[in-house]
C-alpha cells in the first residue's frame, strides 16, 4: 500500500513553502520523519533549515507532532509515518 503524508505548514513558515499551509509527501509503505524532511529539504531547503540544526536534529523551538503526538515523545526522527497521517509543525513563540 503506498500512500501520501500531509504536513500542515504554520502560517508563519508558509512563504518559504510557495505560500502553501501543507505539503503532501509520498510515504510509499511508510517512511520516517527524517526521509520526510530530508526531501522537503530537497525542494525548500531554507524550509528545513528553518525545522533543523546544522546536526540535523530538530531545533530546541520546533514541535513536530504525527496524528497529535509529539515525535520526540515517540521515536524523534526515527519516528515512522504511514500514509494517511498527518505531520504538524508548530514553532514555540517567545518574547516579552
Amino acid at each position: 500500500m503506498t500512500g501520501e503524508v500531509t504536513l500542515l505548514v504554520p502560517r508563519l513558515l508558509q512563504p518559504l513553502v510557495d505560500g502553501r499551509d501543507e505539503l503532501r509527501l509520498d510515504v510509499g509503505a511508510g517512511a520516517l520523519v527524517k526521509e520526510l524532511l530530508d526531501a522537503i529539504g530537497t525542494e525548500f531547503p531554507v524550509f528545513e533549515r528553518r525545522l533543523r540544526d546544522e546536526t540535523g536534529e530538530l531545533r530546541r523551538y520546533v514541535n513536530i507532532y504525527l496524528d497529535g503526538e509529539d515525535v520526540r515523545r515517540l521515536a524523534g526522527l526515527q519516528t515512522k509515518a504511514a500514509a494517511g497521517q498527518e505531520l504538524m509543525v508548530i514553532q514555540s513563540v517567545a518574547g516579552g
